[in-house]
């Protein structure tokens, strides 16, 4: 059943055996696999059913670090949480899905060309889960494999001759099968509550700093509660989460659950950006499987394109993803300009000689072409393409690059605490999202490689836009952004040295406090996060049935 908060008497206690906190995608799958159990459920949720301006306002925050979204922006606080940002046309009628793939068994090793990688277990652990996961968007078909899902005839794959890069399958999750879960839930269930307008405002524990005795709640209609129960879940997102546990710093100074500094380090985003054209050749047939969705027996599908493991092995790659975007261009638009410390002196020398001068330094410039002889010659072979398609009027079809990349789990990436706080009295958070070189030039090569193995099979080539010679992280891509996947801000490890919570979320240190959600990833991968969040989540909801059932 749903209830309000700002009913609630002022200073009352509420009891309830589980709490959960925030009703985004992980708390709602939680108090799902909770109905109809025998022991109570209180879900906290700061908003409503539908969007509240000053409710939403409450997101607000700071960034100081690589250009991000505006905070109350980049998460929806009300119930369903990022679902509520689900938009895709589905191509079958309905509109707002969410891309679900499972991390590859890669993404959980310790692999030690990224730092701080590796989860405390492998994939095989997760794979029930996964398929459960996939039954709550009523998807029946668990496999990914791209044999089940291509088409020779309508919707063929690239029929690469190695195997250094494969065709991987996305799959479509609809919102409105979430929301139908969610609101059986609300509606019907008898053990479980959801309580709205419920600002959780401060985590209060024992004198120890152990054990969570109950949470203040404070509504934006004036009144304030506690709400004591046996065992509390914090699933308010990747910055909530972490603000949430430095702000309650009453016992512990440092905040619950941080007496290893850790809570809010490790943010982690999937790098979104476009760069790089696809020109496929006059054999490669045709690109349905990758430039639009398809329903298959009536699941939304899409193809893209990944190196294979051994690949990202062998030259110690970060994971990603490339989508094939249609567009049309001139074949002008196909040979952009090079730009690397060679061409920059080159143009200096060139732009001097003009003024019949001499550039300064005349001899680093010198220097810098000679060292990137290959660098020159490709701009000198570009700009006389550019000259001479730019003859030619006729578009041409081809198809940009929508990369999708892991990032280096990095402490220095980080959500804080910043000075200034809310109308409840909450300091905002701060968010420092910072970028590695490895980022920018993992997603370089990994270009590179595809382009060898388009042109190996003689199904095109890419034109490569990134470049590696700009210091400190390479060539940038203009524009590149996050995809509002919050992860790595409490993550998970066996150990409190590395990590916040343990392989069962619960929080290290703590007797009866557990996360859940994408704050406990310890590295992204490069799947969208949904499938994974949902399938942590059942799996920690059967942990808690058996703490409640005493075989835990």
């Amino acid at each position: 059943m749903i209830a309000d908060a700002r009913s609630v008497s002022h200073d009352e206690v509420v009891e309830t055996d589980v709490c959960i906190v925030g009703a985004g995608v992980a708390g709602v799958t939680l108090a799902c696999e909770f109905a109809g159990q025998g022991f109570q459920v209180l879900v906290l949720e700061s908003g409503a059913l539908q969007r509240d301006d000053d409710t939403q306002a409450l997101y607000q925050g700071e960034n100081v670090g690589h250009p991000y979204y505006p905070l109350h922006e980049a998460r929806a606080r009300y119930c369903g949480g990022s679902a509520n940002f689900w938009d895709i046309d589905l191509g079958d009628g309905r509109f707002g899905g969410a891309r679900l793939r499972p991390l590859d068994p890669v993404d959980f090793e310790a692999r030690d060309w990224i730092p701080y990688s590796g989860w405390p277990f492998d994939r095989s652990r997760l794979e029930p889960f996964y398929e459960r996961a996939q039954a709550t968007f009523d998807i029946k078909e668990p496999s990914y494999a791209t044999d089940l899902w291509d088409d020779p005839g309508e919707r063929p794959r690239l029929d690469f001759v190695g195997g250094a890069v494969e065709t991987v399958i996305f799959k479509f999750g609809a919102q409105d099968a979430f929301f139908r879960r969610r609101d059986e839930i609300v509606r019907r269930a008898d053990n479980v509550i959801v309580l709205v307008y419920a600002n959780v405002v401060e985590i209060e524990t024992d004198s120890s700093g152990q054990v969570v005795r109950a949470v203040q709640v404070a509504c934006l209609h004036g009144n304030r509660f506690s709400v004591s129960a046996k065992h509390f879940i914090l699933a308010a997102g990747g910055i909530e989460t972490p603000r949430l546990m430095l702000a309650s710093n009453k016992v512990r100074t440092a905040g619950v659950g941080n007496d290893r500094d850790l809570v809010g380090r490790f943010f982690m985003e999937h790098l979104h950006f476009t760069s790089g054209i696809y020109v496929p050749s006059k054999v490669s047939g045709p690109m349905g499987l990758y430039d639009r969705i398809h329903v298959v027996n009536g699941v939304p599908i899409v193809g893209k394109l990944a190196l294979d493991e051994t690949v990202l092995r062998r030259e110690r790659l970060l994971n990603q993803n490339i989508q094939l975007l249609p567009w049309h261009t001139t074949p002008a638009g196909l040979y952009p300009g090079v730009v690397s410390k060679a061409v920059s002196s080159l143009h200096a020398i060139a732009s001097e000689r003009f003024q019949h001068r001499a550039p300064r330094p005349l001899g680093a410039h010198l220097t810098n072409v000679v060292a990137g002889l290959d660098d020159v010659a490709t701009h000198i072979y570009r700009k006389m393409r550019r000259a001479i398609a730019a003859r030619r009027r006729e578009k041409i079809r081809v198809f940009r690059l929508a990369n999708m990349t892991e990032q280096v789990p990095n402490p220095d990436s980080r959500v804080s605490l910043a000075p200034s706080r809310d109308r409840l009295g909450q300091n905002l958070a701060r968010l420092d999202w910072r970028l590695t070189p490895a980022d920018i030039l993992s997603a370089l090569r990994t270009q590179r490689i595809i382009d060898a193995e388009l042109r190996r099979a003689r199904l095109g080539r890419l034109c490569i836009e990134l470049r590696d010679e700009t210091p400190p992280l390479g060539d940038v891509p203009i524009g590149v952004h996050g995809g509002y996947h919050h992860m790595g801000t409490t993550r998970m490890h066996i150990n409190p040295r590395h990590g916040v919570v343990d392989p069962d979320g619960r929080v290290h240190g703590m007797a009866n406090l557990f996360i859940g959600g994408p704050s406990v990833f310890p590295t992204g991968g490069y799947a969208n996060p949904t499938l994974t969040i949902v399938a942590l989540s059942l799996r920690l909801a059967d942990h808690i049935k058996r703490l409640m059932e005493g075989r835990a």
